[in-house]
This record gives C-alpha cells, structure tokens and sequence, in this order.
C-alpha cells in the first residue's frame, strides 16, 4: 500500500508584476505593467516531478525565481512545508536555502572557471559548514561517484569536462547539502541528444533513490514527458491545464496544450497528417494581455463569451483542471494530439 505523500511546497495565487515603461524612449507611459506571473497556484509533494511547460515569455523562469525566493511575489505566497518563505529569517532561512537548490540550463554560465571541480562540489558543503575539513575530500568524492564522474577528476577544471559532465557536477553541487526540492530550469535543452538521455536517467534514478523532488521547466515535450507526474501549462503568466503526465500528453483538453504538442517534431515526420501541422500567431504582450480568455485571439474555437470573460482554472476530472470555456467541444473534436481544427495561417510555435 502506496503512503500519501506530504506536499512540501505550495504555490497559492501568486502573481508577480513589473513595471515597464512603454513607447519612444520609455516616456509615452511609464505606468505600463508586466504581469508575468499573474495568479498561480499549484503543489509539489514530496518525491515528484512537477513540471512546466509553456512558450518563452509565458512567466515560468520568473515563477522558478519566486520559488527559489530570488524574486519577491507582487502578490500571494510561496509555501515552504507550510511556512511564507518570505517570512524566513535566520535559521529558518538557511535551512530553506539548503533544502531548495537549482541547476541551471548552461552549468558553465554558473561555474567559477578558476575552481577545479571538486572545489565546486564542495562550496556549498563549505559554505554551510557542514562537514569536517579533513572528510571534505572523500565527500566530495562520493558526490562525484554518485553523478557518474570519477572521484580522479576532481582536480581538473570546468573547461576540461564535457557539456554533460559539466551538467552532472552541477547536479552533484546541488545534491552537496542533501536537499529535498531541486528547481531544474531547462537542464538538458542544451545538451546533445544521447547526453540529454544521460541526464534524464541520472536525475530519474536518484529520485528513485532518495526520494527528492524536482521543479523542472523545460521546452522540450519528450524530457517532460519521460521526467514528470504531473504537468502544468502556463499561458501568458497563467497556468491554463494541469494534469498528470500521461492524461496531459494523451487526453489534453485545452487548444493551446493541442497546439503546444501539435507543434512538436514527430517520431516519424514523414507520416504528419497534414490536419496535424499547426499554425498560430504570435504570442501576446504580457504588458497587453487580451480581455477575457487570454488565448483567444489566437483560439480557432473561441466564441463571445471568451472574448468577455476569463475562465477560471477547474477540476473538471481528478487531477485534470482545466481553464478553457470550450474544453467539452476540444474533447469532442480531438481524436488525438493536435487534430483540432485549423484555419489559421501565420507563424509555428517555435520548438527545439
């Protein structure tokens, strides 16, 4: 029998706004605002992927910054096992920081090229004082084992590591203080093809083995498919579905997630459906965003009531919410992934 895992953090109604001035040298209206988070809220619990998928620009980096409390919320709360972390102070604070590491899309943008890699590793173990000088090195070692990289390297420097090597000594670094949540921001898109594969089973195998969770935003469908329990689709600052992995990749109910995957190169290009090719325009200013449903100017199923009124983001089957007036007539259409109807003629999705 399966125990309920405890949710460990807590996303509620957070909106996260920036002002921007607008127009001929930024003085035509200098009370223009961005919403890029504009009202989410989700749960991560404990030893889960939750994942985040969206174009650029629709607010997941920001909303990765609120959680690793780099930006403050506008609005709403960020829970961190049930405590605001932006009423952490001392060491509360420090045990958070702890807990909630991040690896990045680029590891040689967030390495010291001047540290030698197990100095690398071992700055957070350092930093925090957690264990002794003299048992630094073995370890340091034992991380570098752990992410496949043998413990004779740690005296080589970033520059002398591989793209996926690179990768893997920036998820030992996170793992140095044992934490419970890791956010991953885009961490294989930068990687070639079999060195993606590396990672995703890297980042699988030591979830199944000390039950960590993971925060993971990622362009690319197949690695959130392979990684993740559960998806969500944020759209212009909002998430518009949430499902768990194979509901949302077998049974999407919202047209942007059909297109979102549509849009996705094929295992076998040759054999796309041409009802299958989708078109849409490009994505809305969060400065701009449009009445009522934010997507349906680009929507081939929108009616008045999109126009007029934003729907809100419902359970509309367990697990499944959804934020879409027409979800019932996207279900009658899609006899699978991306055959909605298409009438729209202008600029793809832009993919990996």
């Amino acid at each position: 029998m399966n125990k309920k895992r405890a949710t460990i953090l807590e996303v509620k109604g957070l909106y996260k706004h920036f002002s921007a001035s607008s127009g001929l040298f930024g003085l035509a209206n200098r009370r223009a605002v961005v919403k890029a988070v504009d009202g989410v809220s989700f749960s991560i619990k404990q030893g889960e992927t939750y994942a985040l998928v969206g174009e650029s620009g629709c607010g997941k980096t920001t909303l990765s910054r609120a959680i690793l409390r780099l930006h403050s919320p506008t609005f709403g709360n960020v829970l961190w096992q049930g405590r605001d972390i932006t009423e952490l102070r001392g060491v509360q604070l420090q045990e958070f920081r702890k807990n909630v590491q991040a690896v990045f899309q680029d590891p040689w943008s967030s390495m010291n090229p001047r540290m030698r890699a197990g100095t690398v590793v071992a700055e957070p173990l350092v930093m925090n004082k957690e264990v002794k000088r003299e048992e630094l090195g073995s370890v340091v070692a034992k991380l570098l084992e752990r992410v496949g990289i043998s413990a004779a390297f740690a005296d080589r420097f970033p520059h002398e590591f591989s793209g996926g090597q690179r990768q893997r000594l920036a998820v030992a670094r996170a793992l140095a203080l044992n934490p419970k949540l890791i956010v991953l921001d885009e961490p294989v898109s930068a990687l070639d093809v079999s060195i993606r594969a590396q990672i995703m089973n890297l980042l699988k195998d030591l979830q199944e083995e000390i039950g960590i969770s993971y925060f993971l935003i990622a362009h690319h469908l197949a690695t959130v498919r392979y990684l993740s329990d559960r998806v969500g689709v944020m759209y212009l600052g909002r998430i518009v579905e949430e499902a768990g992995s194979d509901e949302l990749f077998t049974r999407p109910l919202h047209p942007y997630t059909h297109m979102l995957l549509a849009a996705a190169l094929p295992a076998k290009p040759q054999k796309r459906k041409k009802s299958e090719t989708v078109t849409i325009s490009e994505l809305p200013s969060p400065i701009d965003v449009p009445e009522g449903c934010r997507f349906n100017p680009r929507c081939q199923l929108a009616t008045d009531i999109c126009r007029v009124e934003e729907p809100s983001l419902v359970e509309v089957r367990p697990g499944h919410r959804i934020a879409c007036h027409r979800w019932e007539e996207v279900e009658r259409l899609s006899k699978g992934v991306g055959l909605l109807p298409n009438n729209v003629k202008s600029k793809k999705i832009p993919t990996d």
